[in-house]
């Protein structure tokens, strides 16, 4: 005889919503000591996932750095997401992403208006689109 648990539906999202950003933020902690470690950046705000006020240019290795990061995180949590929740991948890494802006405009005390920071968001959200739907 198995153990048979009921878990309400709205119960089931929210504890995979849950899991999708605690994974979302280890991941993206995990790059960024990576990418600093490979990029030589010896030191690095610890609220850098939330930073949209660095200046892009190539020549700023801490530019660089949270970047590649994100970049590498939403690549990976794309994939992740499929064995976490199996179905309705984007439907969550948009709720992530929604949660990410809220977090970093909380956190930041402004809202992002900067345009290649909303610019490597939609592309990344376009490409965990087309990863989680192949």
């Amino acid at each position: 005889m198995a153990l048979q648990v009921r878990v309400a539906p709205s119960k089931v999202v929210l504890l995979n919503l849950l899991l999708c950003v605690s994974l979302f933020y280890t991941v993206y902690y995990v790059s960024l000591s990576m990418c600093c470690v490979i990029l030589k950046v010896h030191e690095l705000d610890i609220l850098a996932p939330f930073d949209f006020k660095t200046n892009p240019s190539w020549l700023n290795t801490n530019y660089k750095v949270i970047l590649v990061s994100t970049e590498v995180t939403y690549f990976v949590c794309g994939l992740l997401f499929v064995l976490v929740v199996e179905e309705w991948v984007w439907d969550y890494a948009i709720s992530v992403t929604i949660l990410h802006v809220a977090i970093t405009s909380t956190v930041m005390l402004e809202f992002p208006l900067t345009s290649h920071w909303w610019a490597a968001l939609g592309i990344l959200e376009l490409l965990q689109f087309r990863f989680s739907n192949a």
